[in-house]
């Protein structure tokens, strides 16, 4: 039996681009809201746009704890709340009517008084073309407070335009049944010039099988493609592409026993929590298999829903 697990999974794993595949939420079960703490991050990035915008220098730095950090996407260094402050001052003497738009991709904790939290960020002056920059942003929980303890700004890869649809992706994913568990991860690599993914396959708990997954944009053939390689020796590629809210993936790939498999999957983006999953036109060798039915799969630890879905922000 567990054999038997074992290599349905491998396959789905292979032909399925690695993501979560049974149900584990119906689609009428309430969403988990945002905790009290993201909810209150999440204010004070809007305070904080507004105190930029607004070119208050000692409000903006009110926002930073005494030894913040931060680094700018050349690479200089900014220590300590007070050098900040200073810095801002200057700033905003000499780059007037310049504003500023933040929005979190996503907020995550690590422990109960440390936060993460990624996003985007768009710089406007007058009569020029708007520059945006990607930032991580971390935070510490001080007297009821959240604190910033660091930022670091990088600018946008060429990549990350064409990836960014995708970023509902990032984060934890988690998939079980009675004989086995799989846990997902997806996380922005340097620039967000690609989306890396690892797997875990865990079978009456010993792990069964890893592997990883690179999602990047594709100059040449001008497309999202994913490359994707497993423990077992298996490997195999897709092509992205998007339908409103959907994703159609065309993958095919070689198991370790040398065959070929193919399939069209397709994802829809539900929220920032929920997407489905199915497949068709499945085959391994010249033998065709059943297709995987629509199914929801949901986030590990849920996140704000805030967020619109793809079809809507296009």
């Amino acid at each position: 039996m567990v054999l038997v697990k074992s290599r349905v999974i491998t396959t789905l794993l292979l032909i399925g681009a690695i993501l979560v595949v049974s149900i584990t939420e119906s689609p009428g079960q309430e969403r988990q809201k945002p905790s009290t703490d993201e909810a209150a991050i999440r204010l004070a990035v809007q305070s904080y746009v507004e105190s930029f915008n607004r070119g208050d220098a000692a409000a903006v730095a009110s926002f930073w704890s005494d030894d913040a950090e931060y680094v700018s996407p050349s690479g200089d260094r900014l220590k300590g709340r007070k050098k900040i402050e200073a810095f801002l001052k200057k700033f905003f003497a000499e780059n007037k009517d310049l504003k500023i738009e933040a929005s979190s991709s996503s907020i995550r904790f690590p422990s109960a008084n440390r936060a993460v939290e990624s996003g985007k960020a768009t710089v406007t002056r007058p009569g020029q073309t708007p520059e945006e920059s990607l930032y991580v942003a971390e935070y510490i929980k001080r007297r009821e407070m959240w604190k910033l303890t660091s930022v670091k700004e990088e600018e946008c890869s060429v990549g990350y335009e064409h990836l960014k649809d995708l970023e509902w992706l990032i984060g934890e994913w988690i998939d079980k049944d009675e004989n086995a568990t799989l846990d997902t991860t997806y996380q922005w690599s340097k620039n967000k010039s690609f989306i890396t993914g690892s797997f875990t396959v865990y079978v009456e708990g010993r792990v069964d099988l890893q592997g990883s997954q690179i999602i990047g944009w594709d100059p040449v053939g001008k497309t999202i493609r994913s490359w994707m390689f497993d423990s077992q020796g298996g490997f195999g590629q897709a092509t992205w592409s998007r339908k409103g809210n959907q994703w159609i993936v065309e993958s095919s790939s070689v198991l370790s026993n040398g065959e070929k498999a193919s399939a069209t999957n397709i994802y829809t983006h539900i929220d920032n929590n929920t997407f489905t999953f199915q497949s068709i036109g499945r085959q391994i060798g010249a033998d065709l298999i059943p297709n995987i039915e629509e199914v929801f799969v949901v986030r590990k630890q849920p996140v704000a829903s805030s967020t619109r879905t793809s079809k809507e922000t296009r």
